[in-house]
C-alpha cells in the first residue's frame, strides 16, 4: 500500500506516558500507568472489558484530559501542544466514523476537507487510498451497502488522509470475519513497514500475538505485565520441552538424568518443565550431550496468550 512521505524516525519514542491517572467520581479507571512506545512499532494494550483501554486511547489522542501524569506524543506535550499532537496522529475507534449515506470517495473527500487539504491534494490522496485499500471498484457506491470488512478498511483509509505518524486503533477488527481480520492485519503490517507507529487495543489475543512488537496487559486500571508475546508467555507455568527418542533405552537414560519429567513410554517421549527460554534449552541440550544421550526430536511448548490473560487478570478472554 502506497503512503505519503514519512518523517524520518528519530530516537525519541512515539508515545511516552508517566503516571497516567483518570477517575470518574470514586471509580479509578487508570491508576498511574506508564507507557513507552518506540516509533515504527506496534504496541498492543490488552485487558478485559472495563480495564481502561479505551480511556487510555482517548487521553493519548487528546479526546479527554487525564487527571494526572505527563505524556508526550510524537515528541509533543499532550497538555501544552494538543494541536501538534492532533496533527501527528490518526484515530480509528471501536465504532466506524464512516458516513453511510456518502460514497467511499465522498467520505475521503470530506475527511480531506476537514484536514484542510487543497482540493487537488484531497482528490489525489483519496485516489491513492482507494487504490491502496482495494476500494476503487466501490468508490462510487454508498458506504451503507458495504460489508463489515469494507467499512473498516474505509474507516482506516479515512484516518490516513492526513498521513499520520501515529495511529490509534481501538479494537479495529471487532465483528469482522476471520478473512477480513487477516486482511486488516496485512494493512497494519504495511503501515508499520512504511514507518507508522500503531497503538492497538484488542480483545483478540491472536491479533496481539500476530502483530505486536510489545504487549501490555491492563487490569483494573493498572498495568500488570508488559513485554513481547514470548516474554509474557513465560510468566505463567505450563511450559515444557518435549523430547522424542528412537528407543526405550534412550528414553530411560534421559529420564534418570533429568529427574522430574513426565514420560510416555509408548510414544517414547519425555516432557521436561521449562520456561521455553534459550538459556533453559541450551542447558538441557548441554546436559544430554554430556551424558551422550541421543534425542531424535525436540519441541518447545509455551503457554499461549489466553493462558497469560487468564493468569494475570483472573478472567477469560471472552
Amino acid at each position: 500500500m502506497k503512503r505519503g512521505n514519512m518523517t524520518p524516525q528519530s530516537n525519541q519514542p512515539a508515545i511516552a506516558a508517566t503516571g497516567l491517572r483518570k477517575a470518574y467520581g470514586d471509580k479509578t479507571v487508570l491508576d498511574g500507568i506508564d507507557l513507552h512506545v518506540p516509533a515504527g512499532t506496534i504496541f498492543a494494550l490488552l485487558g478485559p472489558n472495563g480495564a481502561g483501554k479505551t480511556t487510555a486511547v482517548q487521553i493519548l489522542s487528546t479526546l479527554i484530559r487525564a487527571d494526572a501524569g505527563q505524556v508526550r506524543v510524537a515528541g509533543h506535550d499532550l497538555v501544552t501542544e494538543p494541536d501538534a499532537v492532533r496533527a501527528a496522529i490518526g484515530v480509528t475507534g471501536q465504532f466506524s466514523a464512516v458516513d453511510k449515506l456518502l460514497t467511499a470517495e465522498e467520505n475521503l473527500h470530506l475527511m480531506a476537507d476537514l484536514r484542510h487539504l487543497s482540493k487537488a491534494d484531497g482528490r489525489r490522496r483519496a485516489a491513492e487510498l482507494l487504490e491502496g485499500f482495494d476500494l476503487v471498484d466501490v468508490a462510487k457506491k454508498t458506504a451503507g451497502t458495504f460489508s463489515g470488512g469494507m467499512l473498516r478498511r474505509l474507516d482506516l483509509a479515512m484516518t490516513l488522509v492526513g498521513d499520520p505518524r501515529i495511529i490509534f486503533l481501538d479494537e479495529p477488527t471487532t465483528g469482522l470475519d476471520p478473512r477480513s481480520r487477516r486482511g486488516m492485519w496485512q494493512i497494519i503490517r504495511e503501515l508499520v513497514a512504511g514507518g507508522v507507529t500503531i497503538f492497538l487495543t484488542t480483545q483478540y489475543l491472536e491479533e496481539a500475538d500476530q502483530l505486536a512488537d510489545r504487549i501490555a496487559v491492563l487490569d483494573n486500571g493498572k498495568l500488570v505485565a508488559e513485554g513481547t508475546a514470548q516474554e509474557l508467555k513465560r510468566l505463567v507455568p505450563g511450559g515444557h520441552i518435549s523430547l522424542q527418542f528412537t528407543d526405550p533405552s534412550g528414553l530411560e537414560r534421559a529420564a534418570r538424568t533429568l529427574g522430574e519429567v513426565s514420560r510416555d513410554d509408548d510414544a517414547l517421549t519425555l516432557q521436561v518443565p521449562s520456561d521455553g527460554g534459550v538459556q533453559s534449552l541450551r542447558s538441557l541440550l548441554d546436559l544430554l550431550d554430556a551424558k551422550a544421550i541421543e534425542v531424535d526430536g525436540l519441541t518447545v511448548h509455551t503457554p499461549d496468550l489466553d493462558d497469560v490473560f487468564l493468569a494475570l487478570t483472573g478472567q477469560p478472554t471472552k
